[in-house]
């Protein structure tokens, strides 16, 4: 066995029944390093105080975002760990869809005119210029008047 597949057992073995890296770390990792770039330029300015003590902050929120990404790489606790990930996971989902749904929203502005229910506030839409029309959602039965 060679010097370096001695290495990588090595690391294997020691990552075994650790978490590693997923999602939410990466998304750490990432974050960290736009926060420490971006308070690295912002500490360079050196136009007033303010300037070089957001870039402090942000430099010392990217390096809190590294270690929290490195505490969750090698943690033992993997129910917890993935629990996170799991949630983190489910909200970047649930933006996601908003998004596209606001873009769809924004395309079809023309045909459609898009407006909340009162009741549980679902997105509902009607036909432009179809008048003032009594709506019912589908979601939870609310029944109202809404012009076309």
């Amino acid at each position: 066995m060679s010097f370096w597949e001695k290495i990588k057992q090595t690391l294997r073995s020691f990552m075994n029944g650790r978490n590693g890296a997923d999602q939410l770390g990466m998304a750490l990792l990432w974050t960290g390093l736009a926060c420490y770039l971006l308070g690295s330029i912002l500490g360079g300015v050196q136009v007033g105080v303010i300037f070089p003590l957001i870039g402090l902050l942000l430099n010392l929120a990217g390096f809190a975002a590294y270690v929290i990404a490195i505490f969750r790489m090698f943690s033992r606790n993997l129910e917890k760990r993935r629990e996170e990930n799991r949630r983190y996971v489910t909200f970047m989902e649930r933006q996601k869809k908003k998004r596209t749904q606001a873009i769809n929203r924004f395309k079809n502005r023309k045909v459609y005119k898009y407006f909340k229910c009162p009741g549980c506030k679902a997105w509902l839409r009607l036909k432009r210029g179809s008048g003032v029309v009594t709506v019912t959602c589908s979601r939870c039965h609310t029944s109202f008047t809404q012009k076309g």
